[in-house]
C-alpha cells in the first residue's frame, strides 16, 4: 500500500517534531523551508570567533524532546545530551539587591525570606499553587485540542472545568502576585514569567503562574553544544526515519480545491499530498499562502517582540552566569510602553544570556558571548532604526550602572535583531515572538486551532497556534496536531 503523503511548510521546532511523529505513523513526510537552515528561531549565528544561540535560550521540560527519540525506539542519550543547571538565574535590581536563584527550592525560599523579607515558606507555597494550576490544566489545555467537542466529553476535562476557579483565570497575574507577596521585588520576580509567552502581567490572567512550575518543578537545563543541538539532533532523527528536508524552498501557495488542501506550489511546481501542515505563522499563512480564502478574525493581539544585541565581549564578568536579568525600576510602565504606547521605554528590563559560561568554545579565552534581549512591541510601523539606537543607549547605561563597568569599551563584535528582521527571517507576523499574547482571560480558547475549520486536510503547528509559543509548547503543538491527522 502506498504511504500517505504529508507536506510541512517550515522547519521550526514544531514542524521538525511533527515530521518525526508523522513518519512514525507511516507517512511519507516532506518539509519545505524557505531559509538555508532548519530551526526557525531555534538556530545560531557566528560573529568571528563568537557563537550565539540566535533565539530561545532557556531549556525546560526536556522530556518532550526525549519523547521524540523514544517514539522511534531510539535512546535519547545517543543523540542528544543535556545537563541540569545548579545555578538557575541571577536577578539584579536597581537598588543593588541581587538574587542568585539555584536548583534548590528550599534554598530559594531562604533567599526570598532573608533578602526580600517574605515569610518563610511563602516561596514554596507559591510554587505549590503553580503546580496545582499545572495539574488542573495540563491534560486539557496543553495536551489536547481545545477546538474539538470530544476534548470536553471526558471525565478529566469535566474535573478541570469544575476547578477552573482555582487556576486564576478571572484575575490578573500581577493582582494575584501582589496579593500573595508583600515585597514589590517578589511580585516583579514572578510577573516576569508573563514575558515567557510575550504577555503583559498586568492584563494576562494569573493562570500564567503555571509557568514557574516548568522552571522550578521540572528544572532548567543546558544542551551540550548549545540550544542549536536541539534542532540538529531532531533533524538528524527525522532524516534517519525518512523525512526529506528541502531548504531554500519557499512555498508560494497552498493548493485548495473544493475546500480541500491538495498540496503546495513551489517555484511554480505543483506538489500534491494528502495533508498540508503549516509550521509558518498562522497569520502569515492566511495572508500569503491562502490569499483567496476566508481569513479568520484572530481575536488575540500579537505578542511582544524583541530587540536582541549579540555582543562579543573582550572580558569576563564573574558576577554573571548563564542566565541573568537586570530589572527595570518601574515594571508597570515598561509594559505600558510596550503594549499601550507601542514603543520602548527609557528603562527596559534586560535579559543577558552567556553560553560561554558553560560552553567555553562559544567565545575566545577570557571573553564572553552576550545575548542581550529587550522586550519590545510587535512591529506596527515604528521607526526601528531610531528605537534600536535609543534602546542600545538605555541597555549600555543600565549595564554600566548595575555592574559598575563601561561595557561599550569591551564590545568587539555586534549584530542586532529587531521585529522587522525577526519577521523576515522566521515569518513571524509583525515580528511577534510567540504569535498571540495571553492578555485576555480566555486567551487560551482564542488561539487558532491546530486544524482548519474551513479546509479539509489543512493543519497548523508551532508557536502561533494552540497551545502557544516557546519550545515546550511548540513540541506539544506538534503532538496535538499529529493526533488530528489520521
Amino acid at each position: 500500500m502506498q504511504k500517505k503523503q504529508a507536506i510541512i511548510i517550515g522547519s521550526g521546532i514544531g514542524g521538525i517534531a511533527l515530521s518525526i511523529r508523522l513518519a512514525v505513523k507511516g507517512f511519507e513526510v516532506k518539509v519545505y523551508e524557505k531559509n538555508s537552515y532548519p530551526g526557525g528561531k531555534l538556530t545560531e549565528i557566528n560573529l568571528g570567533p563568537y557563537r550565539f544561540d540566535a533565539g530561545p535560550s532557556l531549556f525546560t521540560m526536556p522530556q518532550y524532546v526525549d519523547e521524540l527519540f523514544e517514539l522511534t525506539g531510539a535512546k535519547p542519550v545517543e543523540y542528544f545530551r543535556y545537563t541540569k543547571l545548579s545555578e538557575v538565574c541571577n536577578y539584579f535590581y536597581e537598588d543593588g539587591t541581587i538574587l542568585k536563584i539555584v536548583d534548590d527550592n528550599e534554598k530559594n525560599d531562604e533567599i526570598f525570606s532573608s533578602v526580600l523579607g517574605e515569610k518563610p515558606g511563602f516561596f514554596l507555597k507559591f510554587l505549590e499553587k503553580s503546580e496545582l494550576i499545572y495539574k488542573i490544566t495540563n491534560h486539557v489545555f496543553l495536551q489536547k485540542s481545545l477546538h474539538r467537542i470530544k476534548t470536553y466529553l471526558n471525565k478529566k476535562t469535566i474535573i478541570s472545568f469544575i476547578n477552573i476557579g482555582k487556576i486564576g483565570i478571572f484575575k490578573s497575574m500581577n493582582f494575584a502576585n501582589e496579593t500573595f507577596f508583600k515585597n514589590p521585588k517578589s511580585v516583579q520576580f514572578f510577573n516576569r514569567y508573563a514575558t515567557y509567552n510575550g504577555s503583559n502581567p498586568y492584563e494576562a490572567p494569573s493562570t500564567l503562574n503555571i509557568i514557574p512550575h516548568f522552571e522550578f518543578g521540572f528544572g532548567t537545563f543546558f544542551p551540550e553544544g548549545g540550544m542549536i543541538a536541539i534542532t540538529n539532533s531532531l533533524v538528524n532523527l527525522a532524516q534517519k526515519h525518512g523525512v526529506k528536508f528541502s531548504f531554500n524552498a519557499p512555498v508560494e501557495k497552498i493548493i485548495i480545491e473544493n475546500n480541500i488542501a491538495k498540496g503546495v506550489i513551489i517555484k511554480g511546481e505543483k506538489i500534491l499530498c494528502d495533508a498540508v501542515i503549516s509550521n509558518q505563522d498562522v497569520t502569515n499563512t492566511y495572508r500569503y499562502l491562502l490569499s483567496n480564502s476566508n481569513r479568520p478574525f484572530l481575536k488575540n493581539e500579537p505578542s511582544s517582540s524583541a530587540i536582541i544585541f549579540y555582543w562579543g565581549i573582550k572580558r569576563e564578568y564573574k558576577e554573571l552566569g548563564l542566565h541573568n536579568i537586570l530589572f527595570s525600576e518601574n515594571y508597570e510602565n515598561e509594559f505600558e510602553q510596550i503594549f499601550k504606547n507601542k514603543t520602548v521605554g527609557n528603562d527596559p528590563t534586560l535579559y543577558v544570556n552567556i553560553t560561554a559560561k558553560l560552553n567555553k568554545s562559544d567565545a575566545p579565552k577570557e571573553c564572553e558571548n552576550w545575548f542581550v534581549m529587550v522586550n519590545v512591541p510587535h512591529d506596527s510601523g515604528q521607526n526601528w532604526d531610531i528605537l534600536i539606537e535609543k534602546t542600545k543607549a538605555s541597555v549600555i547605561s543600565k549595564i554600566n550602572r548595575i555592574l559598575k563597568t563601561n561595557i561599550e569599551n569591551f564590545i568587539e563584535v555586534e549584530s542586532v535583531l529587531d521585529p522587522i528582521s525577526i519577521e523576515s527571517k522566521t515569518g513571524s507576523f509583525a515580528g511577534a515572538l510567540y504569535g498571540s499574547s495571553s492578555n485576555k482571560k480566555m486567551a487560551a480558547f482564542f488561539r487558532h486551532s491546530n486544524f482548519s475549520k474551513t479546509f479539509k486536510g489543512l493543519y497548523f503547528t508551532g508557536g502561533s497556534v494552540h497551545p502557544g509559543g516557546g519550545i515546550p509548547l511548540c513540541l506539544l503543538s506538534a503532538k496535538i496536531t499529529s493526533e488530528l491527522i489520521k
